[in-house]
């Protein structure tokens, strides 16, 4: 039914056209709508509900390791964004400014932040003064700036939302363990939330965050075969402590550095889910990400028994804590149909007078779009091995895509070749020599140095110098 919907029509195929398909989705799914400023989007309610539970998830993985929201100034002094200086380089071609009130020009012109570490600098250097005010380990929720020139809905706006952690501490260890520690919370909400199997390690030297001493990164792969930059953290050292002047006086009193990380994820990952689970109906959501998991469609809502039947069942997952609603809009059952599977509610009820005969109903998993029957008193009690089924299958689907499209490669044609056809290429390589040439030959860009490192041939394919580290490479958004 669905493919002959107007509303499915009106989506380009994905296989036909990726980039256009993942425009006609955000619009027709209404998660978004473009606004009057070029850049700047409006979050419909579907869209900003995702990024909520998002947004919850993490929160509360946060609080439990001890981390405190705070809330910085939308406004950076430019004197004060001038202090550091390889951090400036890094946004200063797309940072907006603030000039004037309207009435007559600001005395210094305000920077709309691109992102807060000078906001939180100077604000530890004030309060950190003891080894006992450490660590601070804060977090902000809110908006940042970047005029981009190419954007993309929730993949590269001018605006976008995130989270941005700030955290400083009296010794290196207990930095860089931060680092990681928060690089397996968003590994995490990959495999927990979002049914992503993020790809994680380090970024090189020339991918890595202005400013910092290492970039980790979690990296997924969509199904056209690029790969998204979904989230940081950044091991900054006592770089940004030098230059805003953050010392404390240790248990022997002498006066030393912080060292500081910072790290986020933004309503990008809204795009991930799209990329990565979409279908040509629509979208696909994942059931615990899911902002409405369950839709009921009474068929012919005007008989006493499907009203009976569909109130009994909606109660019964009420009760059990699961977000389900009523669909009895005056649409017809097909559009009905249509219209929930583009926006990926993940299991469909139908209980129609003829299912009620033998005391069924009829349930449609969207990941699927498998229909089976079931008893409408073991609904309830059913369903969350069913979500959880869902979230596995939607899991292991993605874990096997990006398996089936991670290659490595001893030699640079077929390395190129690799790249050419999608997905992540290992290779091991000199330096970054070799790095600038792969770009400029292929496009593709280092992803992450892995963890795990094994080098795959002693010599770099590209330049024919000793290979230093294997590093994954992939085209990217």
């Amino acid at each position: 039914m669905g493919k002959n919907n107007k509303m499915v029509q009106s989506i380009t195929s994905r296989d036909q056209d990726f980039a256009q398909w993942y425009t006609d989705l955000c619009l027709k799914a209404e998660l978004m709508d473009y606004s009057d400023v070029k850049g700047f989007i409006i979050y419909r309610p579907l869209g900003y509900a995702l990024w909520e539970n998002m947004q919850a998830y993490l929160d509360q993985a946060f609080k439990k390791t001890g981390h405190e929201n705070v809330y910085m100034p939308l406004v950076i002094p430019e004197s004060l964004f001038q202090k550091e200086k390889e951090h400036v380089e890094g946004f200063a071609p797309e940072t907006a400014m603030i000039t004037t009130t309207g009435i007559e020009d600001l005395t210094e012109r305000l920077i709309i932040r691109p992102t807060s570490e000078t906001l939180f600098c100077t604000h530890y250097q004030k309060i950190i003064n003891s080894y006992r005010d450490l660590p601070k380990l804060y977090n902000q929720w809110c908006s940042v700036v970047r005029w981009e020139k190419t954007t993309r809905p929730f993949l590269r706006g001018k605006e976008f939302l995130w989270q941005e952690g700030h955290t400083a501490h009296a010794t290196e260890a207990e930095a860089r363990k931060e680092t990681l520690d928060i690089l397996e919370i968003y590994r995490t909400l990959g495999d927990e939330l979002l049914a992503i199997p993020f790809v994680t390690g380090r970024k090189t030297e020339r991918e890595k965050f202005a400013g910092a001493v290492e970039t980790y990164s979690i990296e997924a792969l969509m199904h056209d075969g690029q790969a998204l930059q979904s989230g940081t953290t950044h091991y900054f050292g006592s770089e940004f402590a030098r230059a805003f002047d953050i010392m404390y006086s240790d248990v022997n009193n002498e006066r030393t550095y912080v060292h500081q990380t910072s790290w986020g994820v933004s309503t990008r990952l809204i795009g991930a889910v799209i990329m990565v689970h979409g279908d040509n109906e629509g979208l696909v959501l994942p059931p615990y990400l899911a902002p409405k998991q369950i839709v009921i469609v009474p068929i012919r809502s005007e008989e006493e028994g499907v009203r009976a039947a569909t109130e009994y069942v909606k109660q019964a997952l009420l009760d059990q804590g699961f977000r389900v609603f009523v669909d009895d809009s005056n649409k017809s059952p097909g559009w009905k149909f249509a219209e929930h599977e583009m926006k990926g509610v993940p299991i469909r009820i139908e209980i129609g007078p003829r299912d009620l005969e033998t005391d069924e109903v009829i349930l449609f998993k969207r990941h699927d779009r498998s229909k089976t029957r079931m008893k409408t008193g073991d609904v309830a009690t059913s369903m969350k091995d069913i979500l959880e089924t869902i979230h596995q299958d939607m899991l292991h689907k993605a874990q096997a895509h990006v398996k089936a499209h991670t290659y490595q490669a001893t030699d640079y044609e077929t390395f190129k070749t690799y790249i050419k056809a999608g997905g992540y290429v290992a290779m091991s390589i000199s330096g970054d020599d070799a790095e600038v040439q792969i770009k400029a030959d292929t496009g593709a860009t280092a992803r992450i140095i892995p963890f795990d490192q094994t080098l795959l041939s002693d010599i770099c394919p590209v330049t024919g110098q000793k290979a230093q580290q294997t590093v994954l490479f992939a085209r990217a958004y």
